[in-house]
């Protein structure tokens, strides 16, 4: 009789937007409760556990133990990697959910970080470094809300974004998916970007849930070291780390990633204090709690304990790469917990009020009713109208630290202009990490947009002479020159750097344009601020570009004068490597966070 009462409850229409918030949240509070009443000990857990598309064993293991969750890590896609391959994938998936007993719909979760940069044909933003520059709330915004459109032509409704990390040290791996180096940036972008991507109803079919991340600190860490130890106070926690997720709270974010990082020592998926008495009790927070990638494997050498010290800390969901076969995977998750609540280990209550929050999330964004992909959507994914805001974006983000002799902009009319650069005309090195791959690589990574290079041809005037070469050996007769720099694609863990410097090939490069004798620009393609040393002084005009993504057109807007510079640095620019162990605190830095030139 529950189970039969819950399926009429889940299914009857209602009028939402007549609705009060009072009375939907009490309608949803009801329906969570009905379906909690009606659900085993088993099924609860399945709720709990969030496993890698590429370790699911057998798609009937959603259905046989109930899974709550699926995700794909940075190197999981379907074998059609097109909008209509994941959204086909996605509703497969679905499709053996649904194949339980109550039919709880799967909530799917990927790390749509600039863009649903998974996605072969998808628009890709800049990255958040170079949102930061942008300084616009509304832009962070609008590239949030198309990311969302572009995900759920895909059906996925959960990104992991964004990233409202405060980082302190340009070594870390992860600098690029920080706004800035104070809360004062990342405040009020962190809160855009929620808004963007969850709109005025998670239950409207454009919405996707956000996921704040990563709670708390990992922005902090000594030495910029990726996954490491946060050494500070508590006011100094709270006064940098913790505004983000203030704001993200308030603008109604439902998910909440919790860091690998440390505190002082402790991991944070074990830190009991600031999950469950800061996040959940002394700021309110209602929605649930998701690890990261085997996060709390790093608990201790047990993985039992693992699991008993992370739910009773406060997490709600793990997510989990591993299938049968290895370590640490979901069968052996699912037992262990069970396990642990028949011994009272983890409380049957903490169970309880985990798969409450999950529920709730699941019945506010309408999966229950719509849990199959928008096709309508899917038709949508990298438009020319978005790709127009993420040109946008670019131009907004470029920082202009040099143009001597107001050299820039350059004439389209030019004669001849030499690009010089492996980067001028690489799409892969352009969008940098979480693109398609999770290190990202060079090449033609992605369908659609445009390299710098591509732009620069298509805004010349008719009958300029635009010459390529990637070293730099070709420049005979150029009237300017520009140089196109910078790091490979990377992402966290492989990212972290001891030394920014730009590599000796990229300095050559440019010392060899500054011999010409004639204009020398230089674009720099970085995920942070670089030690720049003679190349500086060798550019007559030196542009930050940051990770961009797809579309190159809009520096080339900036080139040539069609938008002026307004991007100012997110972060203090150090002169050399002993400035960047100072971080913000740098008394004597090359520029200034805030700091950017214009036309």
């Amino acid at each position: 009789m529950i189970v039969l009462l819950w399926i009429v409850a889940a299914f009857l229409p209602g009028n939402a937007s007549a609705a009060s918030s009072e009375q939907k949240e009490a309608e949803i509070k009801s329906r969570v409760e009905v379906l909690l009443q009606s659900m085993t000990l088993d099924e609860k857990i399945g709720q709990m556990t969030q496993v890698d598309m590429d370790a699911l064993q057998d798609k009937d293991d959603l259905r046989k133990y109930a899974l709550g969750s699926m995700l794909s890590g940075g190197n999981s896609a379907p074998p059609d990697n097109t909008a209509k391959g994941w959204a086909a994938a996605y509703d497969d998936y679905q499709s053996w959910a649904l194949k339980s007993r109550l039919r709880i719909p799967l909530l799917y979760g990927i790390d749509a970080v600039h863009g649903d940069n998974h996605l072969y044909d998808a628009v890709v933003f800049p990255h958040n470094v170079g949102m930061g520059a942008t300084r616009s709330p509304q832009l962070v915004e609008k590239a949030a809300r198309i990311t969302a459109l572009e995900l759920r032509g895909t059906g996925i409704g959960w990104t992991f974004a964004p990233c409202i990390a405060v980082s302190l040290n340009e070594r870390w791996g992860r600098s690029y998916e920080s706004f800035g180096e104070s809360p004062e940036i990342v405040v009020p972008l962190g809160a855009a970007a929620v808004r963007g991507f969850q709109g005025q109803d998670l239950s409207d079919a454009h919405s996707v849930l956000a996921c704040a991340k990563h709670f708390l600190g990992d922005g902090g860490t000594t030495d910029g070291i990726d996954q490491g130890n946060t050494e500070c106070d508590e006011a100094t926690l709270r006064r940098i780390h913790l505004p983000g997720y203030v704001s993200a709270i308030k603008e109604g974010v439902e998910s909440i990633m919790v860091s690998y990082n440390s505190w002082n020592g402790k991991k944070m998926s074990a830190n009991k204090y600031l999950l469950t008495d800061v996040l959940k009790g002394e700021l309110g927070f209602k929605g649930f709690l998701i690890s990261d990638w085997a996060a709390i494997d790093q608990i201790s050498p047990d993985y039992t304990t693992d699991i008993e010290v992370s739910i009773n800390a406060g997490l709600d969901m793990v997510m989990i790469p591993y299938g049968p076969g290895h370590t640490n995977n979901y069968v052996e998750f699912l037992t262990s917990l069970k396990r642990l609540a028949g011994d009272g280990r983890v409380p049957l209550a903490r169970i309880d009020d985990a798969v409450r929050r999950i529920l709730r999330v699941k019945f506010e964004m309408g999966l229950f009713e719509h849990p199959f992909a928008d096709r309508a959507l899917t038709t949508q994914v990298g438009s020319a109208e978005h790709r127009e805001v993420a040109r946008q974006c670019v131009r907004a983000s470029l920082v202009l630290l040099k143009n001597q002799n107001q050299v820039l902009p350059l004439s389209k009319k030019v004669k001849h202009l030499a690009v010089v650069g492996r980067s001028a005309d690489d799409l892969g090195i352009q969008c940098g990490g979480w693109t398609i791959d999770w290190q990202g690589k060079p090449g033609k990574s992605n369908a659609g947009g445009s390299t710098i290079l591509d732009a620069i041809r298509k805004t010349v005037a008719a009958g300029a002479k635009v010459t390529s070469s990637r070293d730099g050996s070709s420049l005979t007769g150029a009237d300017a020159v520009v140089v196109v720099v910078g790091e490979l694609p990377y992402a966290e863990m492989k990212g972290d750097r001891s030394d920014l410097s730009l590599s000796a090939e990229d300095m050559a490069k440019i010392h060899r344009a500054r011999t010409v004798g004639v204009p020398v620009i230089t674009i720099l393609i970085s995920g942070r601020p670089m030690i720049l040393g003679a190349a500086l002084d060798d550019s007559d005009a030196f542009l930050a570009a940051w990770l961009p993504g797809t579309e190159g057109q809009g520096i080339a807007d900036v080139l040539f004068g069609d938008y002026r510079p307004t991007g100012k640095l997110p972060r203090t620019w150090p002169r050399n490597m002993e400035e960047v162990a100072a971080g913000p605190a740098a008394k004597n830095p090359l520029f200034p966070c805030g700091f950017g030139l214009s036309y």
